[in-house]
């Protein structure tokens, strides 16, 4: 295992990433505030223009109608064309049709009156949408328009106006008055979207940037703290998202450190694995001498003394292929689960005073690895005949007569289709320190001399096979492992 400080000094430098041009999420962000804003006065516009159309038509008509009103009270109601001219003129029409009901009609005309007449419309009657449809049809046409309008702004019982005149006024002002609304439009947009954009920067974009540098600074150089978030006291979505990017640099941190010292200690556990070995294997050839010496009382100890030193060496060797291995990806097949407890009792059964009952059945199988299961009941057997031995060797030593010991491996399919396989003994339980760190390495172990990496094991195992491994049952009655193996 190689030092990973050591690893990352090794690799190119990597270069922080940049967001530029268009890319941005300020600029993104000011361009979307612009264009809202842009979009919700085209809006408003719309009514504005359509208003400003209908109030010019209307002072027209106004105009028009009093320049009527007055031809009324003339004697014979003789108009010179000079004077008619006037009165159109002022009142910026071309024609007048005054319609007084049953007493008299008045009818101005010019010398274009007989022009034909694009569109009529009528200010009083129509709604706000057909305004602003009549609003969008002038500026349509340009100011080359002739219409013909239809309403009495002096609201006189009996009076209906109409006038008839051309577009080239009307358009002009629109026009007028629409670069004016464009250019307050544009003015407030800008103004509006530089305020909002400020205020978006200092609470939304800054943060996220100071998040990202510190996010990009902790990938580059891990091990500096230096390089930790410090998260501001905010109790916005923002501020939580502060204080855990925080706290998971220092998680990761502390895990690259304990990684770190782990891979130490596996370069100086190897060499002293390499010395350890021969001195325990000196020591195991002296102790077999000693068995073969005629004294009872020396055979006892140096059989205790063998099987010490053996638990010593599969200690060393189980604690060296931990840190070596990385397990594969399981070859699942459909694998005869009573064959494989079979072989497991086969390789454990030397095992003093521990009887073993495979109540598998023979046509139950189990989408899984048939090594991986092979080891994985192999871990738990051997864990249960520890136990049991070890129960033995106390009840002995304490002067009374052994418990016999049994293990026993059931199995079933469930209702789900999966398949559950039990190890369970009738050992003294598993202590409460045990339970606690059941699947933790180095931690979990209940036997002397053991190094709890057997459950940890199987628990990887399980969870590369998408199973589970829980312990079902410790007490003064034996333990129940449950292993379950989904359908496949």
């Amino acid at each position: 295992m190689s030092d990973l400080p050591a690893a990352r000094q090794g690799r190119k430098a990597r270069t922080e990433p940049t967001a530029s041009g268009a890319s941005r999420l300020s600029l993104r962000l000011l361009a979307l505030i612009v264009s809202t804003i842009l979009v919700i006065d085209v809006l408003v516009y719309l009514p504005s223009v359509a208003k400003f159309r209908r109030d010019f038509l209307s002072q027209r008509m106004a105009a028009a109608q009093i320049a009527a009103l007055s031809l009324t009270e003339m004697p014979g109601h003789a108009v010179s064309e000079a004077l008619k001219e006037t009165l159109l003129g002022t009142a910026g029409v071309d024609g007048v049709v005054l319609d007084l009901g049953e007493r008299r009609a008045l009818i101005l005309r010019d010398a274009d009156a007989d022009a034909p007449i694009d569109a009529r419309y009528s200010i009083q009657t129509a709604t706000p949408v057909q305004l602003i449809v009549h609003a969008l049809e002038t500026l349509l046409r340009g100011g080359q328009g002739r219409i013909e309008v239809q309403g009495a702004p002096l609201d006189i019982d009996g009076m209906s106006l109409s006038v008839v005149m051309d577009e080239t006024e009307l358009h002009a002002a629109m026009l007028v008055y629409t670069r004016n609304i464009a250019m307050i439009s544009l003015l407030i947009a800008g103004l509006t979207g530089l305020v909002v954009y400020w205020v978006l920067f200092r609470s939304i974009v800054r943060p996220i940037r100071g998040i990202m540098a510190a996010m990009v600074a902790f990938r580059n150089r891990p091990d500096d703290p230096t390089t930790s978030l410090t998260p501001s006291d905010r109790r916005d979505e923002i501020g939580m998202a502060e204080r855990e990017l925080a706290r998971m640099q220092a998680d990761l941190r502390q895990a690259l450190g304990q990684r770190r010292r782990l891979a130490m200690l596996g370069q100086a556990v190897g060499k002293v694995n390499h010395d350890l070995r021969n001195i325990l294997a000196t020591a195991q050839l002296s102790s077999e001498r000693l068995q073969q010496v005629d004294d009872p009382g020396a055979q006892k100890a140096s059989t205790r003394m063998v099987r010490a030193i053996d638990r010593a060496i599969g200690l060393c060797e189980r604690t060296l292929a931990y840190g070596r291995s990385d397990e594969p990806l399981p070859s699942k097949a459909d694998t005869p689960v009573h064959a494989v407890a079979a072989e497991v009792i086969a390789a454990t059964e030397p095992s003093p005073g521990v009887t073993w009952d495979n109540q598998i059945p023979e046509d139950l199988t189990a989408y899984a690895d048939p090594d991986h299961l092979y080891r994985m009941l192999l871990n738990l057997a051997r864990n249960a005949a520890q136990a049991l031995t070890a129960e033995a060797e106390a009840r002995q030593a304490a002067g009374h007569a052994p418990k016999p010991g049994r293990v026993t491996l059931t199995g079933h399919r469930d209702g789900e289709g999966g398949v559950v396989v039990r190890i369970t003994d009738n050992g003294p339980g598993l202590p409460r320190e045990a339970r606690e760190n059941l699947f933790v390495p180095f931690a979990g172990t209940q036997a002397k001399g053991g190094s709890g990496l057997g459950l940890t094991i199987v628990h990887e195992l399980m969870l590369i096979h998408g199973g589970q491994v829980t312990l079902e049952r410790s007490d003064a009655q034996g333990t129940t492992f449950r292993l379950r193996f989904p359908p496949g």
